[in-house]
């Protein structure tokens, strides 16, 4: 399974962002994606998750109120909607997917089976 995030860049602050995963392989079954950023020198931060089943979505509590997680069954893609950019949402955003049966918390980086490389947002002030 391969995963590719894409959609990063530079962006203004007060700006939006919609970045993408695409997930590709011999995928046996999605049970969640999620997304999470990291900037150097700290630990991979939650950001929020989608159930594929039913497209019910979880947020970090920091990001809710800016970010939405949508995603398209049909091309194995999620999709993650920043707005409201801030310089501190500066960071690496990376993808994962989570095969079932699911085994733990969205928020935990252990959860997931599969990781993209990354796609990087800059926020300028």
């Amino acid at each position: 399974v391969q995963l590719q995030a894409s959609g990063g860049g530079l962006v203004q602050a007060g700006g939006s962002l919609r970045l993408s995963c695409a997930a590709s392989g011999r995928i046996r079954g999605i049970y969640c994606m999620g997304w999470f950023r990291q900037t150097p020198g700290k630990e991979r931060e939650f950001v929020g998750a989608i159930v594929w089943s039913d497209g019910d979505t979880i947020y970090a509590d920091s990001m809710k109120d800016r970010v939405t997680i949508s995603r398209d069954n049909t091309k194995n893609t999620m999709y993650l909607d920043l707005n409201s950019l801030k310089s501190e949402d500066t960071a690496v955003y990376y993808c994962a997917l989570d095969v079932p049966p699911s085994r733990g918390p969205y928020a935990s980086v252990r959860l997931y089976d599969y990781w993209g490389r990354g796609t990087l947002v800059t926020v300028s002030s």
